[in-house]
C-alpha cells in the first residue's frame, strides 16, 4: 500500500527534478549543465524498487566533474557518509580517480577515503601506488603523511620493499607528523611480512632516540607492537622518555607509562621487599608521604626518576592516563607512596558510568591488598539511588572490602537502608556482604546474624532466600549456639520457593540432625510429598537428608527414606538416578558385597566440615596488571604481557647512562677548524670583546632551535658540527684560558650558532680575528675547577655578563645572539635585596640531631652562572659527633644539576655554612638533595624554588624596555588587577624586589613601576610592569616573558607580595 502509494507521486510529478534544476541555474550558472545531467539521470528511473540501480549517481557525476568545488563537495558529502556508518565503497573507482587532484582539500579527503578502503579494493589501490610515491615526495607534510597512511593499508606483499624503503625515508623526514605516521606504519607492514622485523627494529631504534614529543608515544607504540622484548634500545632513553612524559600527547603518556612498568619491573629491585607487608598496608592508610620524602624506602634514583615524572599526570583531564600512573605506583612505588594515587582515582568516580565501572573494578583489586589507603575515603563510595546496578555491585564490593573493626557500624547501616532496595540483584549482593563483614570481623557476627534472622520475616522472597543462603554459611563456624536459628529456618520451608535457598535449609538440617532431632524427620516428610514438582538442587539435598536421617535415626525415618530413594529411582534426571544408586548401596546395603562399605557410611556423610571462606570476587584479581582489559574481565586477553617480577639483584645501572662529549674534545676539534678557515677581521678589538660578551647571553636561543631542530635528520647534525667551529672562533683566542664555566657557555652557544645564518657566522668567525695576547695553552692535569680557581688568568679573560660589577653598568652592553633586534641590557651581580628567611629542610627529628636550614643569596654562583646560590646551615643537635656531612653532586641528563658540598665532621652544638649550586633549568619542579653522613645514615631533602628566586637583576633603559615589551605581546603576556596594594612607589619597589630577584629600572613616568630581570637557565628576559591608579588603591601588575609558564608562575608571586 504504501509502496504504491509512493510509486504514484513518483510518476505524478515528473517536472518536480526540472523545477530543481532550474533553481539552481537561478543560483548556480556555472553548475547548471552538471545538475541537468544528474537530475536527467534521476528521472531516467522509474520504479520505487528499482532506485538502488543507479545509487550515488550524483555523487559520481560530481567527482567526474572539472570543477573543483564539485568535488570537494561529493567528497565531504562521502566522508560524511563514512561517519555514519553507511558503506561508501561503490564509488571506489570514482574517488580514486581523483588522487591525482592538484586541489590540495580535494587530496587530503580522498586521501582519508583510500585509508578506510583500501585493504577492501586492493587492485584498483595498486594501480596508484605511483602517485602515493610521488606524493611522498610533496612539500605539504599532509600530503606526504596521508600517502603513507594510504601504501601502509594497502595489504599486499608485493609491495612490502616499497613500504620499507617509504617508512625509512618518512623516519628522517623534517617534519613530526610525518615521523609520527611512519612510527604507525610500522606495525602494519609488521602483521604484512614478520620477516622484516630486523629491519623495523633499526627503524624503531631512530625513532626511540627522537627528542620530539609528538613522535615519541608513537614510537614506543610501534615498539611494543614489534619488539617488546628489546629492552636493550629503552636503556638509553630511558631518562629521556621520563622527562619528555609530561609534554607528550594523551595517548602517548599511556603508551610510555605502561611500557616503563615493565620496563622497571626488570631493571629495578622491589622497594617493599625490606619492609613487611602488613606494615606497609597499615602505614599506607595513616598520611600521604611525597614521594622525595626520607621517610620511604631507599629506591634507585632512576625509580625516582620515573615516579616523580608520572606524578603531576595524576591531575591529568584524560582518565586513561590516570589510571595508567596509578597502576604503575601500584606495581612499583613504595607502598607508603601508592596513596598519591587515591585522591585521583576518587576524582574519577565522578565521570561517566563507564569510566566508573573500570575505576571501581580497579579499586576494589586494590583495597584487598591495600585496604588502609581508601579508608579515609569511604563516603565516597557510598551507593545512589541514580546508580545504574553494576555500580552499585562494585561499590558494594568496596565497602565490604573497607570494613573494619572502627568503620564495620557506619558500614551496617548503610547496608540496612540498602536491603529495602527495590533492586533485586543489589540486595542479595548486600545480604552477601552483610555475611562476609560477619564473617571478617568476629566482633559483629551476632550482629549480622540477629539481622539476617530478622530479614527471615521480610515479605520479599528473594530477600529472604538470599538470607537463608546466607545464614546457612555462617552457622557452619558455630552451629552449637544457633540451635534456635535453626529450627526457625525450618519453618520457612514451607513459604519459601527460591530452590537455593530450600536445599541450604535441607543441607542444615541433614548436617546439624542431631541438634533439632524431631524437626528434620518432619522436614523430610514435607519434602517427600513434594519431591516430584521440587528442582534438581533440592532433590539432591532431599536424598542426602534422607540418608543422614537414616544413618542416626534410623527406626524413624526407615520407610520415609525407602520412599524417597524409590521417588528418585525414576527420576527423569540422570544425575538424580546416579546419586539415589550410590546412595542405596552406602546406606541400604543388599547383599554381603555392600556391607564393607556400609561401616563406613558414617565417615562418608556424617564427617566434620570446615567453614566456609567468605572472600572478595577481586581477591585472585591481582595477577593480572591493574588497568588492563584481562584484569577487568578476568580473563587472559588476546595481546596481553605479564608482567615480569622484580629482580632479586638489580642489573647494571650504567647501562641508562648517555655518554656526553668532553668540552675540552670540542674546544680543540673547533681550533682545528680555525686554522682552516680564518678571515681577516675589519673589528676593533673593543667590538670583538662585546662579541665574546654577546655570545655568554645566548644560551637561551640555543637551546630553544635544539628543541625545535631535532628531528631535522642527518643536515642538523652537519649544521651544529660547523656551528661548534663558528662559535669558538666566535669568542676568540683568550677562550683557552677561560675557566671551566666559560668553557661551558661556549659548548653551550655552539648549538646556539648552527641556527644563526650565514651572515652571523661570516661576521663572528671575522670578529674572532681580532689581534689579542695569545695565551698559553692549560696543562693537561689541570682541572676545570683548578682553571676556574686560576686568579692569575683572570686579566686576560672577558668577564662574563652575569659577573659584572654596577660600576660597570653604563659602559657595557650584552646582545642576545640569534635575533636581529636583540634587546640591548646587562645583567648585575649584585641584588637589590638578599633575602634573610631561613627554611627548614630537615628537622631534628627526622635527620636525628642534624638540622638543616637554608635560603638564597640571589648571587651568582662560582660554577656556573646558570646555577642558583642556595645558602646552606648544618646544625648538629644530637649527642654524637658525626664523623662526616656532605650533600652529594648529582649530575647527568634528565635531573637538574647540582654542586653540593664537601664532606667535613660536625661536633655535637656545632654549626657549618656552605653554599650549594643548584641549575633548576627555569622549572619551579622539586629538587631532590641527597645528605649523607659517614656513619651510614641518608636523608633526601626536597627543595622547591620560587620563581621569583631563578632570576638574575638586569639594567635596561626605559626606551629598550618598552620595545622589548612590545615583542612579549600576546601569550607571552600575563596582567591581572590589584586591589588594597600602597600608593608609594618606594614600598612597591621594596615588595617587588622582596618578591623576586629582579631590578627596577629608572623611569620619569609618574605612576609606572618597571622591573627587569632574567632567567638564570635561558637568559629569557622578564620584564615586570606596575601601573599605579592615581588616588586610588588599585593598580595593575603585567609580566612579560616568553617563557609563559615562568611569566604566570611569576605573576602570581608578585599579585600575592603587592596584595
Amino acid at each position: 500500500m504504501i509502496a504504491s502509494w509512493a510509486y504514484k507521486d513518483q510518476l505524478s510529478s515528473p517536472s518536480a527534478a526540472g523545477a530543481q534544476v532550474s533553481a539552481m541555474a537561478s543560483r548556480h550558472p556555472n553548475e547548471a549543465g552538471d545538475a541537468a545531467a544528474a537530475a536527467t539521470a534521476t528521472e531516467s528511473v522509474p520504479g520505487f524498487f528499482s532506485s538502488d540501480l543507479r545509487r550515488h549517481e550524483d555523487l559520481k557525476n560530481m567527482l567526474d566533474s572539472s570543477k573543483d568545488g564539485l568535488k570537494l563537495e561529493a567528497m565531504k558529502r562521502i566522508i560524511g557518509m563514512i561517519a555514519k556508518g553507511k558503506d561508501a565503497s561503490e564509488l571506489f573507482p570514482a574517488v580514486v580517480k581523483n588522487v591525482v587532484s592538484k586541489n590540495l582539500e580535494v587530496k587530503k579527503l580522498v586521501y582519508v577515503y583510500l585509508v578506510r578502503y583500501a585493504e577492501e579494493q586492493q587492485d584498483l589501490a595498486l594501480l596508484s601506488i605511483s602517485t602515493f610515491q610521488r606524493a611522498l615526495r610533496d612539500p605539504n607534510q599532509l600530503i606526504r603523511a596521508s600517502a603513507l597512511r594510504v601504501l601502509s593499508s594497502i595489504r599486499v606483499p608485493v609491495i612490502v620493499p616499497i613500504m620499507m624503503l617509504a617508512i625509512k625515508d618518512a623516519v628522517s623526514d623534517m617534519s613530526p607528523y610525518v615521523r609520527k605516521t611512519a612510527a604507525h606504519a610500522i606495525p602494519k607492514l609488521y602483521r604484512l611480512d614478520p620477516d622484516q622485523k630486523e629491519q623495523l627494529v633499526e627503524v624503531i631504534e631512530k625513532l626511540l632516540a627522537d627528542k620530539t614529543t609528538l613522535v615519541v608515544g608513537s614510537a614506543v607504540m610501534a615498539f611494543d607492537e614489534v619488539c617488546p622484548e628489546r629492552i636493550d634500545l629503552v636503556h638509553r632513553n630511558y631518562r629521556k622518555l621520563c622527562n619528555l612524559l609530561v609534554d607528550v600527547e594523551e595517548w602517548g603518556q599511556v603508551e610510555i607509562i605502561l611500557m616503563l612498568t615493565r620496563y622497571a619491573r626488570t631493571q629495578f629491585v622491589d622497594p617493599n621487599a625490606s619492609s613487611s607487608a602488613a606494615a606497609a598496608d597499615d602505614d599506607a592508610g595513616q598520611s600521604v608521604v611525597d614521594d622525595d620524602d626520607d621517610r620511604g624506602p631507599a629506591i634507585d634514583p632512576d625509580l625516582r626518576l620515573l615516579l616523580r615524572n608520572c606524578k603531576p599526570l595524576l591531575q591529568s583531564r584524560n582518565s586513561a592516563v590516570v589510571m595508567a600512573v596509578a597502576q604503575l605506583y601500584y606495581h612499583l612505588a613504595p607502598r607508603a607512596e601508592v596513596a598519591l594515587v587515591v585522591k585521583s582515582l576518587i576524582r574519577l568516580l565522578r565521570s561517566h558510568r563507564e569510566i566508573q565501572t573500570v575505576v571501581l573494578s580497579n579499586i576494589a583489586t586494590m583495597s584487598t591488598r591495600c585496604r588502609g589507603l581508601f579508608e579515609p575515603f569511604l563516603r565516597s563510595f557510598f551507593v545512589r539511588s541514580s546508580d545504574p546496578t553494576h555500580i552499585k555491585l562494585l561499590k558494594l564490593e568496596v565497602l565490604t572490602n573497607l570494613a573494619g573493626e572502627t568503620n564495620v557500624p557506619v558500614i551496617l547501616r548503610e547496608f540496612q537502608t540498602y536491603v529495602a532496595s527495590s533492586d533485586t540483584e543489589f540486595v542479595a549482593a548486600t545480604i552477601q556482604s552483610i555475611g562476609r563483614c560477619a564473617s571478617t570481623i568476629p566482633e559483629v557476627a551476632d550482629t549480622c546474624l540477629n539481622g539476617l534472622v530478622a530479614l527471615l520475616s521480610n515479605r520479599n522472597e528473594a530477600v529472604v532466600a538470599e538470607s537463608v543462603v546466607v545464614i546457612k554459611k555462617l552457622l557452619q563456624m558455630k552451629p552449637s549456639e544457633h540451635r534456635d536459628i535453626i529450627g526457625h529456618m525450618a519453618k520457612l520451608m514451607d513459604n519459601i520457593t527460591v530452590p537455593m535457598a530450600r536445599a541450604s535449609i535441607l543441607w542444615l538440617l541433614g548436617e546439624y540432625a542431631d541438634r533439632v532431632p524431631k524437626i528434620a524427620p518432619d522436614v523430610l516428610r514435607k519434602v517427600a510429598k513434594t519431591f516430584i514438582q521440587e528442582e534438581d538442587i533440592v532433590k539432591l539435598q532431599a536424598l542426602n537428608l534422607a540418608s543422614k536421617l537414616y544413618l542416626t535415626n534410623s527406626k524413624q525415618t526407615k520407610l520415609l527414606t525407602q520412599y524417597v530413594f524409590s521417588l528418585a529411582k525414576y527420576d527423569p534426571n540422570y544425575d538424580i538416578r546416579d546419586r539415589v544408586r550410590f546412595l542405596r548401596q552406602l546406606v541400604m546395603p543388599q547383599g554381603d558385597s555392600g556391607g564393607v562399605l556400609h561401616k563406613h557410611a558414617k565417615k562418608f556423610l556424617l564427617a566434620s566440615k570446615p567453614a566456609p571462606v567468605l572472600q572478595s570476587k577481586f581477591e585472585d584479581r591481582d595477577h593480572y596488571q591493574i588497568g588492563s582489559l584481562s584484569h577487568f574481565i578476568n580473563a587472559k586477553a588476546n595481546g596481553y604481557q605479564e608482567l615480569p617480577d622484580f629482580p632479586e639483584v638489580a642489573p647494571d645501572t650504567s647501562v641508562r647512562n648517555v655518554e656526553v662529549p668532553s668540552v675540552w674534545q670540542e674546544t680543540k676539534s673547533s681550533k682545528k677548524k680555525k686554522q682552516v678557515v680564518k678571515k681577516k677581521s675589519f673589528y676593533s678589538e673593543t667590538d670583538s670583546s662585546h662579541s665574546a660578551d654577546e655570545s655568554s647571553s645566548g644560551s637561551s636561543d640555543g637551546s630553544s632551535d635544539e628543541e625545535t631542530g631535532s628531528g631535522s635528520g642527518s643536515g642538523s647534525d652537519d649544521s651544529e658540527e660547523s656551528g661548534v667551529g663558528e662559535s669558538s672562533d666566535e669568542s676568540g683566542s683568550d677562550d683557552s684560558r677561560v675557566n671551566g664555566t666559560a668553557d661551558v657557555k661556549n659548548a653551550e652557544n655552539s648549538s646556539s650558532s648552527s641556527s644563526s645564518g650565514s651572515e652571523e657566522s661570516d661576521a663572528s668567525s671575522s670578529a674572532s680575528e681580532a689581534p689579542a695576547v695569545k695565551p698559553k695553552k692549560p696543562p693537561a692535569s689541570r682541572s676545570n675547577l683548578d682553571l676556574l680557581l686560576d686568579l692569575d688568568d683572570m686579566s686576560t679573560v672577558p668577564v662574563a655578563a652575569t659577573l659584572q660589577p654596577m660600576s660597570a653598568l653604563t659602559a657595557t652592553s650584552a646582545t642576545v645572539v640569534g635575533r636581529p633586534e636583540a634587546p640591548r641590557f646587562v645583567a648585575v651581580s649584585t641584588p637589590a635585596y638578599v633575602p634573610s628567611e631561613w627554611r627548614e629542610l630537615l628537622n631534628k627529628v627526622s635527620g636525628a640531631g642534624l638540622v638543616i636550614s637554608c635560603r638564597f643569596t640571589r648571587t651568582p654562583h662560582l660554577f656556573s652562572p646558570k646555577m642558583a646560590s642556595v645558602e646552606v646551615t648544618l646544625a648538629n643537635h644530637g649527642d654524637e659527633d658525626l664523623p662526616g656531612v656532605r650533600i652529594s653532586d648529582r649530575l647527568g641528563p634528565g635531573v637538574s644539576e647540582v654542586r653540593g658540598i664537601a664532606s667535613e665532621p660536625l661536633a655535637v652544638g656545632a654549626t657549618r655554612h656552605a653554599t650549594l649550586g643548584i641549575d633548576f633549568g627555569d622549572s619551579t619542579q622539586p629538587v631532590t638533595l641527597e645528605v649523607v653522613v659517614e656513619n651510614g645514615a641518608r636523608h633526601t631533602l626536597t627543595l622547591q624554588p620560587p620563581v621569583g628566586e631563578m632570576l638574575r637583576p638586569v639594567r635596561i633603559s626605559r626606551d629598550e624596555f618598552v620595545a622589548q615589551q612590545g615583542k612579549l605581546r600576546g601569550m607571552n603576556e600575563h596582567s591581572c588587577s590589584l586591589e588594597k596594594i600602597p600608593d608609594m612607589v618606594e614600598e612597591v619597589r621594596q615588595r617587588v624586589h622582596r618578591a623576586a630577584n629582579v631590578l627596577a629600572i629608572e623611569d620619569e613616568q609618574p605612576g609606572w613601576v618597571r622591573f627587569a630581570g632574567q632567567t638564570l637557565a635561558s637568559g629569557s628576559l622578564v620584564l615586570v610592569t606596575v601601573h599605579l591608579a592615581q588616588g586610588l588603591a588599585r593598580a595593575t601588575l603585567t609580566v612579560n616573558c616568553d617563557k609563559m609558564i615562568v611569566g604566570s608562575m611569576l605573576m602570581r608571586e608578585l599579585r600575592a607580595a603587592l596584595s
